[in-house]
């Protein structure tokens, strides 16, 4: 496996000095370290973002999996299903941290006016932004990487989702620069290989994104977005993931780890129900590539396929000790979470959905085929042969007539698994997917919108924290 030279700060670790979450640990090394890379190469930088931009997804879509009901816990009550608050400091300090090293990338690739890695650069920079701004709203940016200001201000979400739009704007102008002298090192890249062409497909698509979230706001340019996908993806080949791991993907070894009855990945009810032809009548080929059938020995009513209730534990194994395997789970023999699948960070598919989304009002023809193209290359994906995936999209061919933006989210939904993109597409459609309903004892009267500041931003930085930021508030483009 390729050996990735990871270019660190390094924190003291003395019993009283705890993590600020933004300013001068990122840039001070208070403990000596001989083996850190005391003046990294954009090479080398390049490594540890690109391999950052994959983990961190990892974690993003760890958060919000039991709030979009793609997983579930299998203990009754447990606060990642009823809404409870829930500390993220881990989450918050994971994505400044990596905005750090991105930050030094960029200054280098500035200063050695390399058009390549700072466009890499500024796109990572904002994709990292983008899911704190998704995740809290309100942030740390403009303050937030000078060395001398330990408590910087919150800029408004607004602001925030202003400055990522401007950095990938930024990106689009360096990538589409042809005559750099100093090009991507293949090795070093983790996600395109070091293909400046992809990459700049890679931020259209990131642009499509921001702009397909605003789609609520009066602002909204479907135009925009349409503009921007023309010059994204063209196929799967062109997908970003991140496939370069210490042992094995970061959903393979949930799935390992649940095996070993360490326990997690567990799959929502919803989530099955939405396959498995319980709640639309229709057995979608893609499940049995999601998860592993169920199989309870001595039981005639299995092998199934049957989700967790988010909120209610493991029913059908009291006391809910959870040893037994009778409900579905991640699956380290899935191509999307084996052991050498990359970690998606945008797709083709996803594409094809948010380019049916916007063509949806003005070009229904456009829309309908943008949806099928999604669902097939969704089911290219899941590696299935045209043989199999044909009956399953004749049954949901409706017709350019008859397409509705429900139709279209409920196959966005498949296609985002697992993905932090999945719970802005939850609250832009009012968690409308069918049979959709509150957790069991959910803790607040209406699905979450937004998370907590975490704790240690609030004992670190709690003057400049927005205060009355509740669960429930929606996110300026929340409408």
């Amino acid at each position: 496996m390729q050996k990735i030279y990871k270019y660190t700060l390094i924190l003291a670790m003395a019993a009283t000095l705890v993590f600020p979450s933004c300013g001068k640990e990122y840039f001070d090394e208070l403990s000596a370290n001989p083996n850190q890379v005391n003046d990294p190469t954009l090479p080398a930088l390049l490594a540890t973002a690109t391999s950052k931009a994959g983990l961190r997804t990892f974690d993003a879509g760890s958060v919000i999996n039991p709030y979009v009901q793609y997983t579930a816990n299998p203990t009754a009550g447990a606060a990642s299903d009823i809404y409870e608050t829930i500390d993220f400091t881990g989450t918050w300090d994971a994505m400044y941290f990596a905005m750090s090293d991105i930050n030094e990338m960029k200054k280098l690739a500035t200063k050695n006016n390399s058009t390549e890695y700072l466009g890499v650069a500024n796109l990572l920079f904002a994709y990292h932004l983008i899911i704190v701004n998704n995740f809290w709203g309100a942030a740390p940016f403009s303050q937030a990487f000078n060395p001398s200001n330990f408590t910087p201000k919150y800029d408004t979400d607004q602001e925030i989702y202003a400055a990522s739009m401007k950095l990938v704007d930024d990106a689009i102008t360096e990538l589409s620069k042809t005559t750099a002298t100093d090009k991507l090192v293949a090795a070093s890249d983790l996600i395109h290989g070091g293909d400046r062409a992809k990459w700049l497909r890679t931020a259209y698509a990131i642009k499509a994104r921001l702009l397909i979230k605003a789609s609520k706001t009066p602002a909204f340019n479907a135009a925009a977005v349409l503009t921007a996908l023309g010059n994204s993806y063209t196929s799967n080949t062109d997908d970003a993931g991140m496939a370069t791991f210490t042992l094995r993907n970061s959903w393979a070894q949930v799935s390992r780890n649940n095996a070993a009855l360490s326990l997690g990945g567990w799959l929502s009810e919803q989530f099955i129900d939405h396959l498995n032809g319980t709640t639309y009548g229709i057995f979608d080929p893609r499940l049995p590539k999601i998860t592993d059938v169920t199989v309870v020995p001595n039981n005639p009513a299995y092998p199934k396929y049957i989700g967790t209730v988010n909120g209610a534990g493991n029913r059908l194994n009291p006391p809910h000790n959870n040893t037994v395997k009778d409900e579905n789970y991640i699956s380290f023999n899935s191509p999307w979470t084996n052991d050498t699948a990359p970690i998606w960070i945008v797709t083709f598919a996803e594409l094809k959905f948010i380019e049916a989304e916007a063509a949806f009002a003005t070009d229904k023809p456009r829309a309908y085929q943008a949806y099928i193209d999604g669902i097939k290359a969704n089911m290219l994906k899941y590696g299935l042969t045209t043989t199999e995936s044909e009956p399953y999209v004749t049954s949901v061919s409706v017709g350019a007539a008859n397409l509705t933006l429900a139709l279209i989210f409920k196959e966005k939904y498949i296609a985002t698994y697992l993905n932090p993109e999945a719970w802005n597409d939850a609250r832009r459609h009012n968690y409308g997917y069918k049979d959709f309903g509150l957790p069991l004892n959910a803790v607040l009267p209406t699905f979450i919108r937004r998370l907590d500041y975490p704790i240690g931003e609030r004992s670190k930085n709690g003057t400049n924290v927005p205060a009355g930021s509740l669960r429930t508030a929606r996110l300026w483009w929340d409408l």
